[in-house]
């Protein structure tokens, strides 16, 4: 093992930056919509309605995420089109670190 890690703690560290990754999305969701909702509130002058709408929309799509949170890592299910998605940009970083030489070296070797 290069990195020194058993395949559980792999497996944990992997989980635990999906579900980081799904959490920072939640959050972003729940941003873009509510502001978008304010801003369109002032740019109509329907000050409630669209601000509104944003949390409602936000609130469907941070349970969607949630979900699919909850569902990461069943054997009989796969990751859904947002944890895809977050594994597709993680991607490029995973391999760069495994193509490394000097992370293929065991500890206390020169």
């Amino acid at each position: 093992m290069p990195d020194g890690l058993p395949p559980e703690d792999r497996a944990t560290l992997g989980a635990a930056g999906v579900a980081a990754g799904l959490g920072c999305s939640i959050v972003a969701t729940v941003v873009v919509f509510i502001v978008g909702g304010v801003v369109l509130d002032r740019e109509t002058d329907r000050t409630p309605l669209f601000t509104l709408v944003g949390v409602a929309i936000a609130l469907i799509a941070a349970g969607y995420q949630l979900v699919e949170l909850t569902s990461f890592g069943r054997a009989n299910k796969g990751p859904g089109p947002v944890t895809r998605g977050i594994q597709q940009v993680a991607a490029p970083f995973v391999a760069r670190r495994r193509a490394r030489p000097d992370r293929n070296r065991e500890v206390g070797e020169e």
